[in-house]
């Protein structure tokens, strides 16, 4: 399983130009054996996003509870400490104008958090991935769009905006594909580029995923080679025809 990953891995890197590994996140209910635990500390879950791609780990649920939008996310009751943090966040925010009130109950997250939660390059953990998180760009995330709507069996693709962890329990409620825009907080924790979009997929449907990707890879290079070829010649005609100056 964990070298199918890894050629997965590969094959999403080189289909979709990845500047880094596709990140392998998986729900568990028990600490796993032979991966290391991260010490935790760290200001937002997405946080967990960008060391996965370095290499594997794990963390207990409450390792995740300094980021209290993401432990709300992640499944984590509004209660207590965290859901006090939690309020004070969200008032701040409708106080500035970031969020709309009443927005906040619309945010997609999971029903029940898990008790732990895996991280790492794609192929690096030995258990299959609950989601997949690709840091692409919008040529990426154009083609796995494309890749989801594909026949005979199109995928509806939903987009999301903040916060970006919730792509996760997007996946979770059903779809196979989702995109995520990210957000100001994501951005900033991640480092994520501004020419970078985060695509999802479910890992139930990756392998049908990468299938579908590669045929439309191979398909738009060759729309490319012919548009290519389309630009020249148009490009010639004009300048043939321009009267002179």
């Amino acid at each position: 399983m964990t070298e199918t990953l890894a050629r997965t891995a590969e094959e999403l890197v080189r289909g979709l130009g990845l500047e880094s590994p596709p990140v392998q996140v998986t729900y568990l209910d028990e600490a796993p054996s032979g991966v290391p635990e991260h010490p935790g500390g760290v200001p937002s879950v997405c946080t967990f996003f960008a060391f996965g791609t370095r290499s594997p780990f794990f963390a207990g649920l409450p390792k995740h509870e300094e980021c209290e939008i993401g432990a709300f996310v992640l499944g984590v009751r509004p209660e207590g400490a965290v859901g006090a943090r939690l309020m004070e966040t969200l008032g701040a925010m409708q106080r500035e104008g970031y969020l709309n009130p009443g927005e906040e109950s619309h945010v997609p997250h999971n029903p029940v958090a898990p008790k732990f939660v895996a991280y790492g390059p794609l192929g690096s953990l030995p258990f299959p991935p609950t989601g997949v998180l690709l840091f692409t760009s919008p040529r990426g995330a154009m083609l796995a769009t494309e890749a989801a709507g594909s026949e005979p069996d199109a995928w509806t693709v939903p987009m999301n905006g903040r916060p970006m962890c919730a792509v996760l329990p997007i996946l979770n409620q059903g779809a196979p594909v989702a995109v995520s825009f990210g957000c100001t907080g994501s951005r900033l924790y991640t480092d994520l580029g501004d020419d970078r979009l985060i695509v999802g997929v479910r890992g139930d449907r990756l392998s049908a995923f990468r299938e579908k990707l590669d045929r439309v890879v191979r398909a738009n290079a060759y729309v490319r080679k012919e548009d290519t070829a389309r630009k020249a010649s148009a490009a010639r005609s004009f300048h043939r025809s321009a009267p002179p100056a």
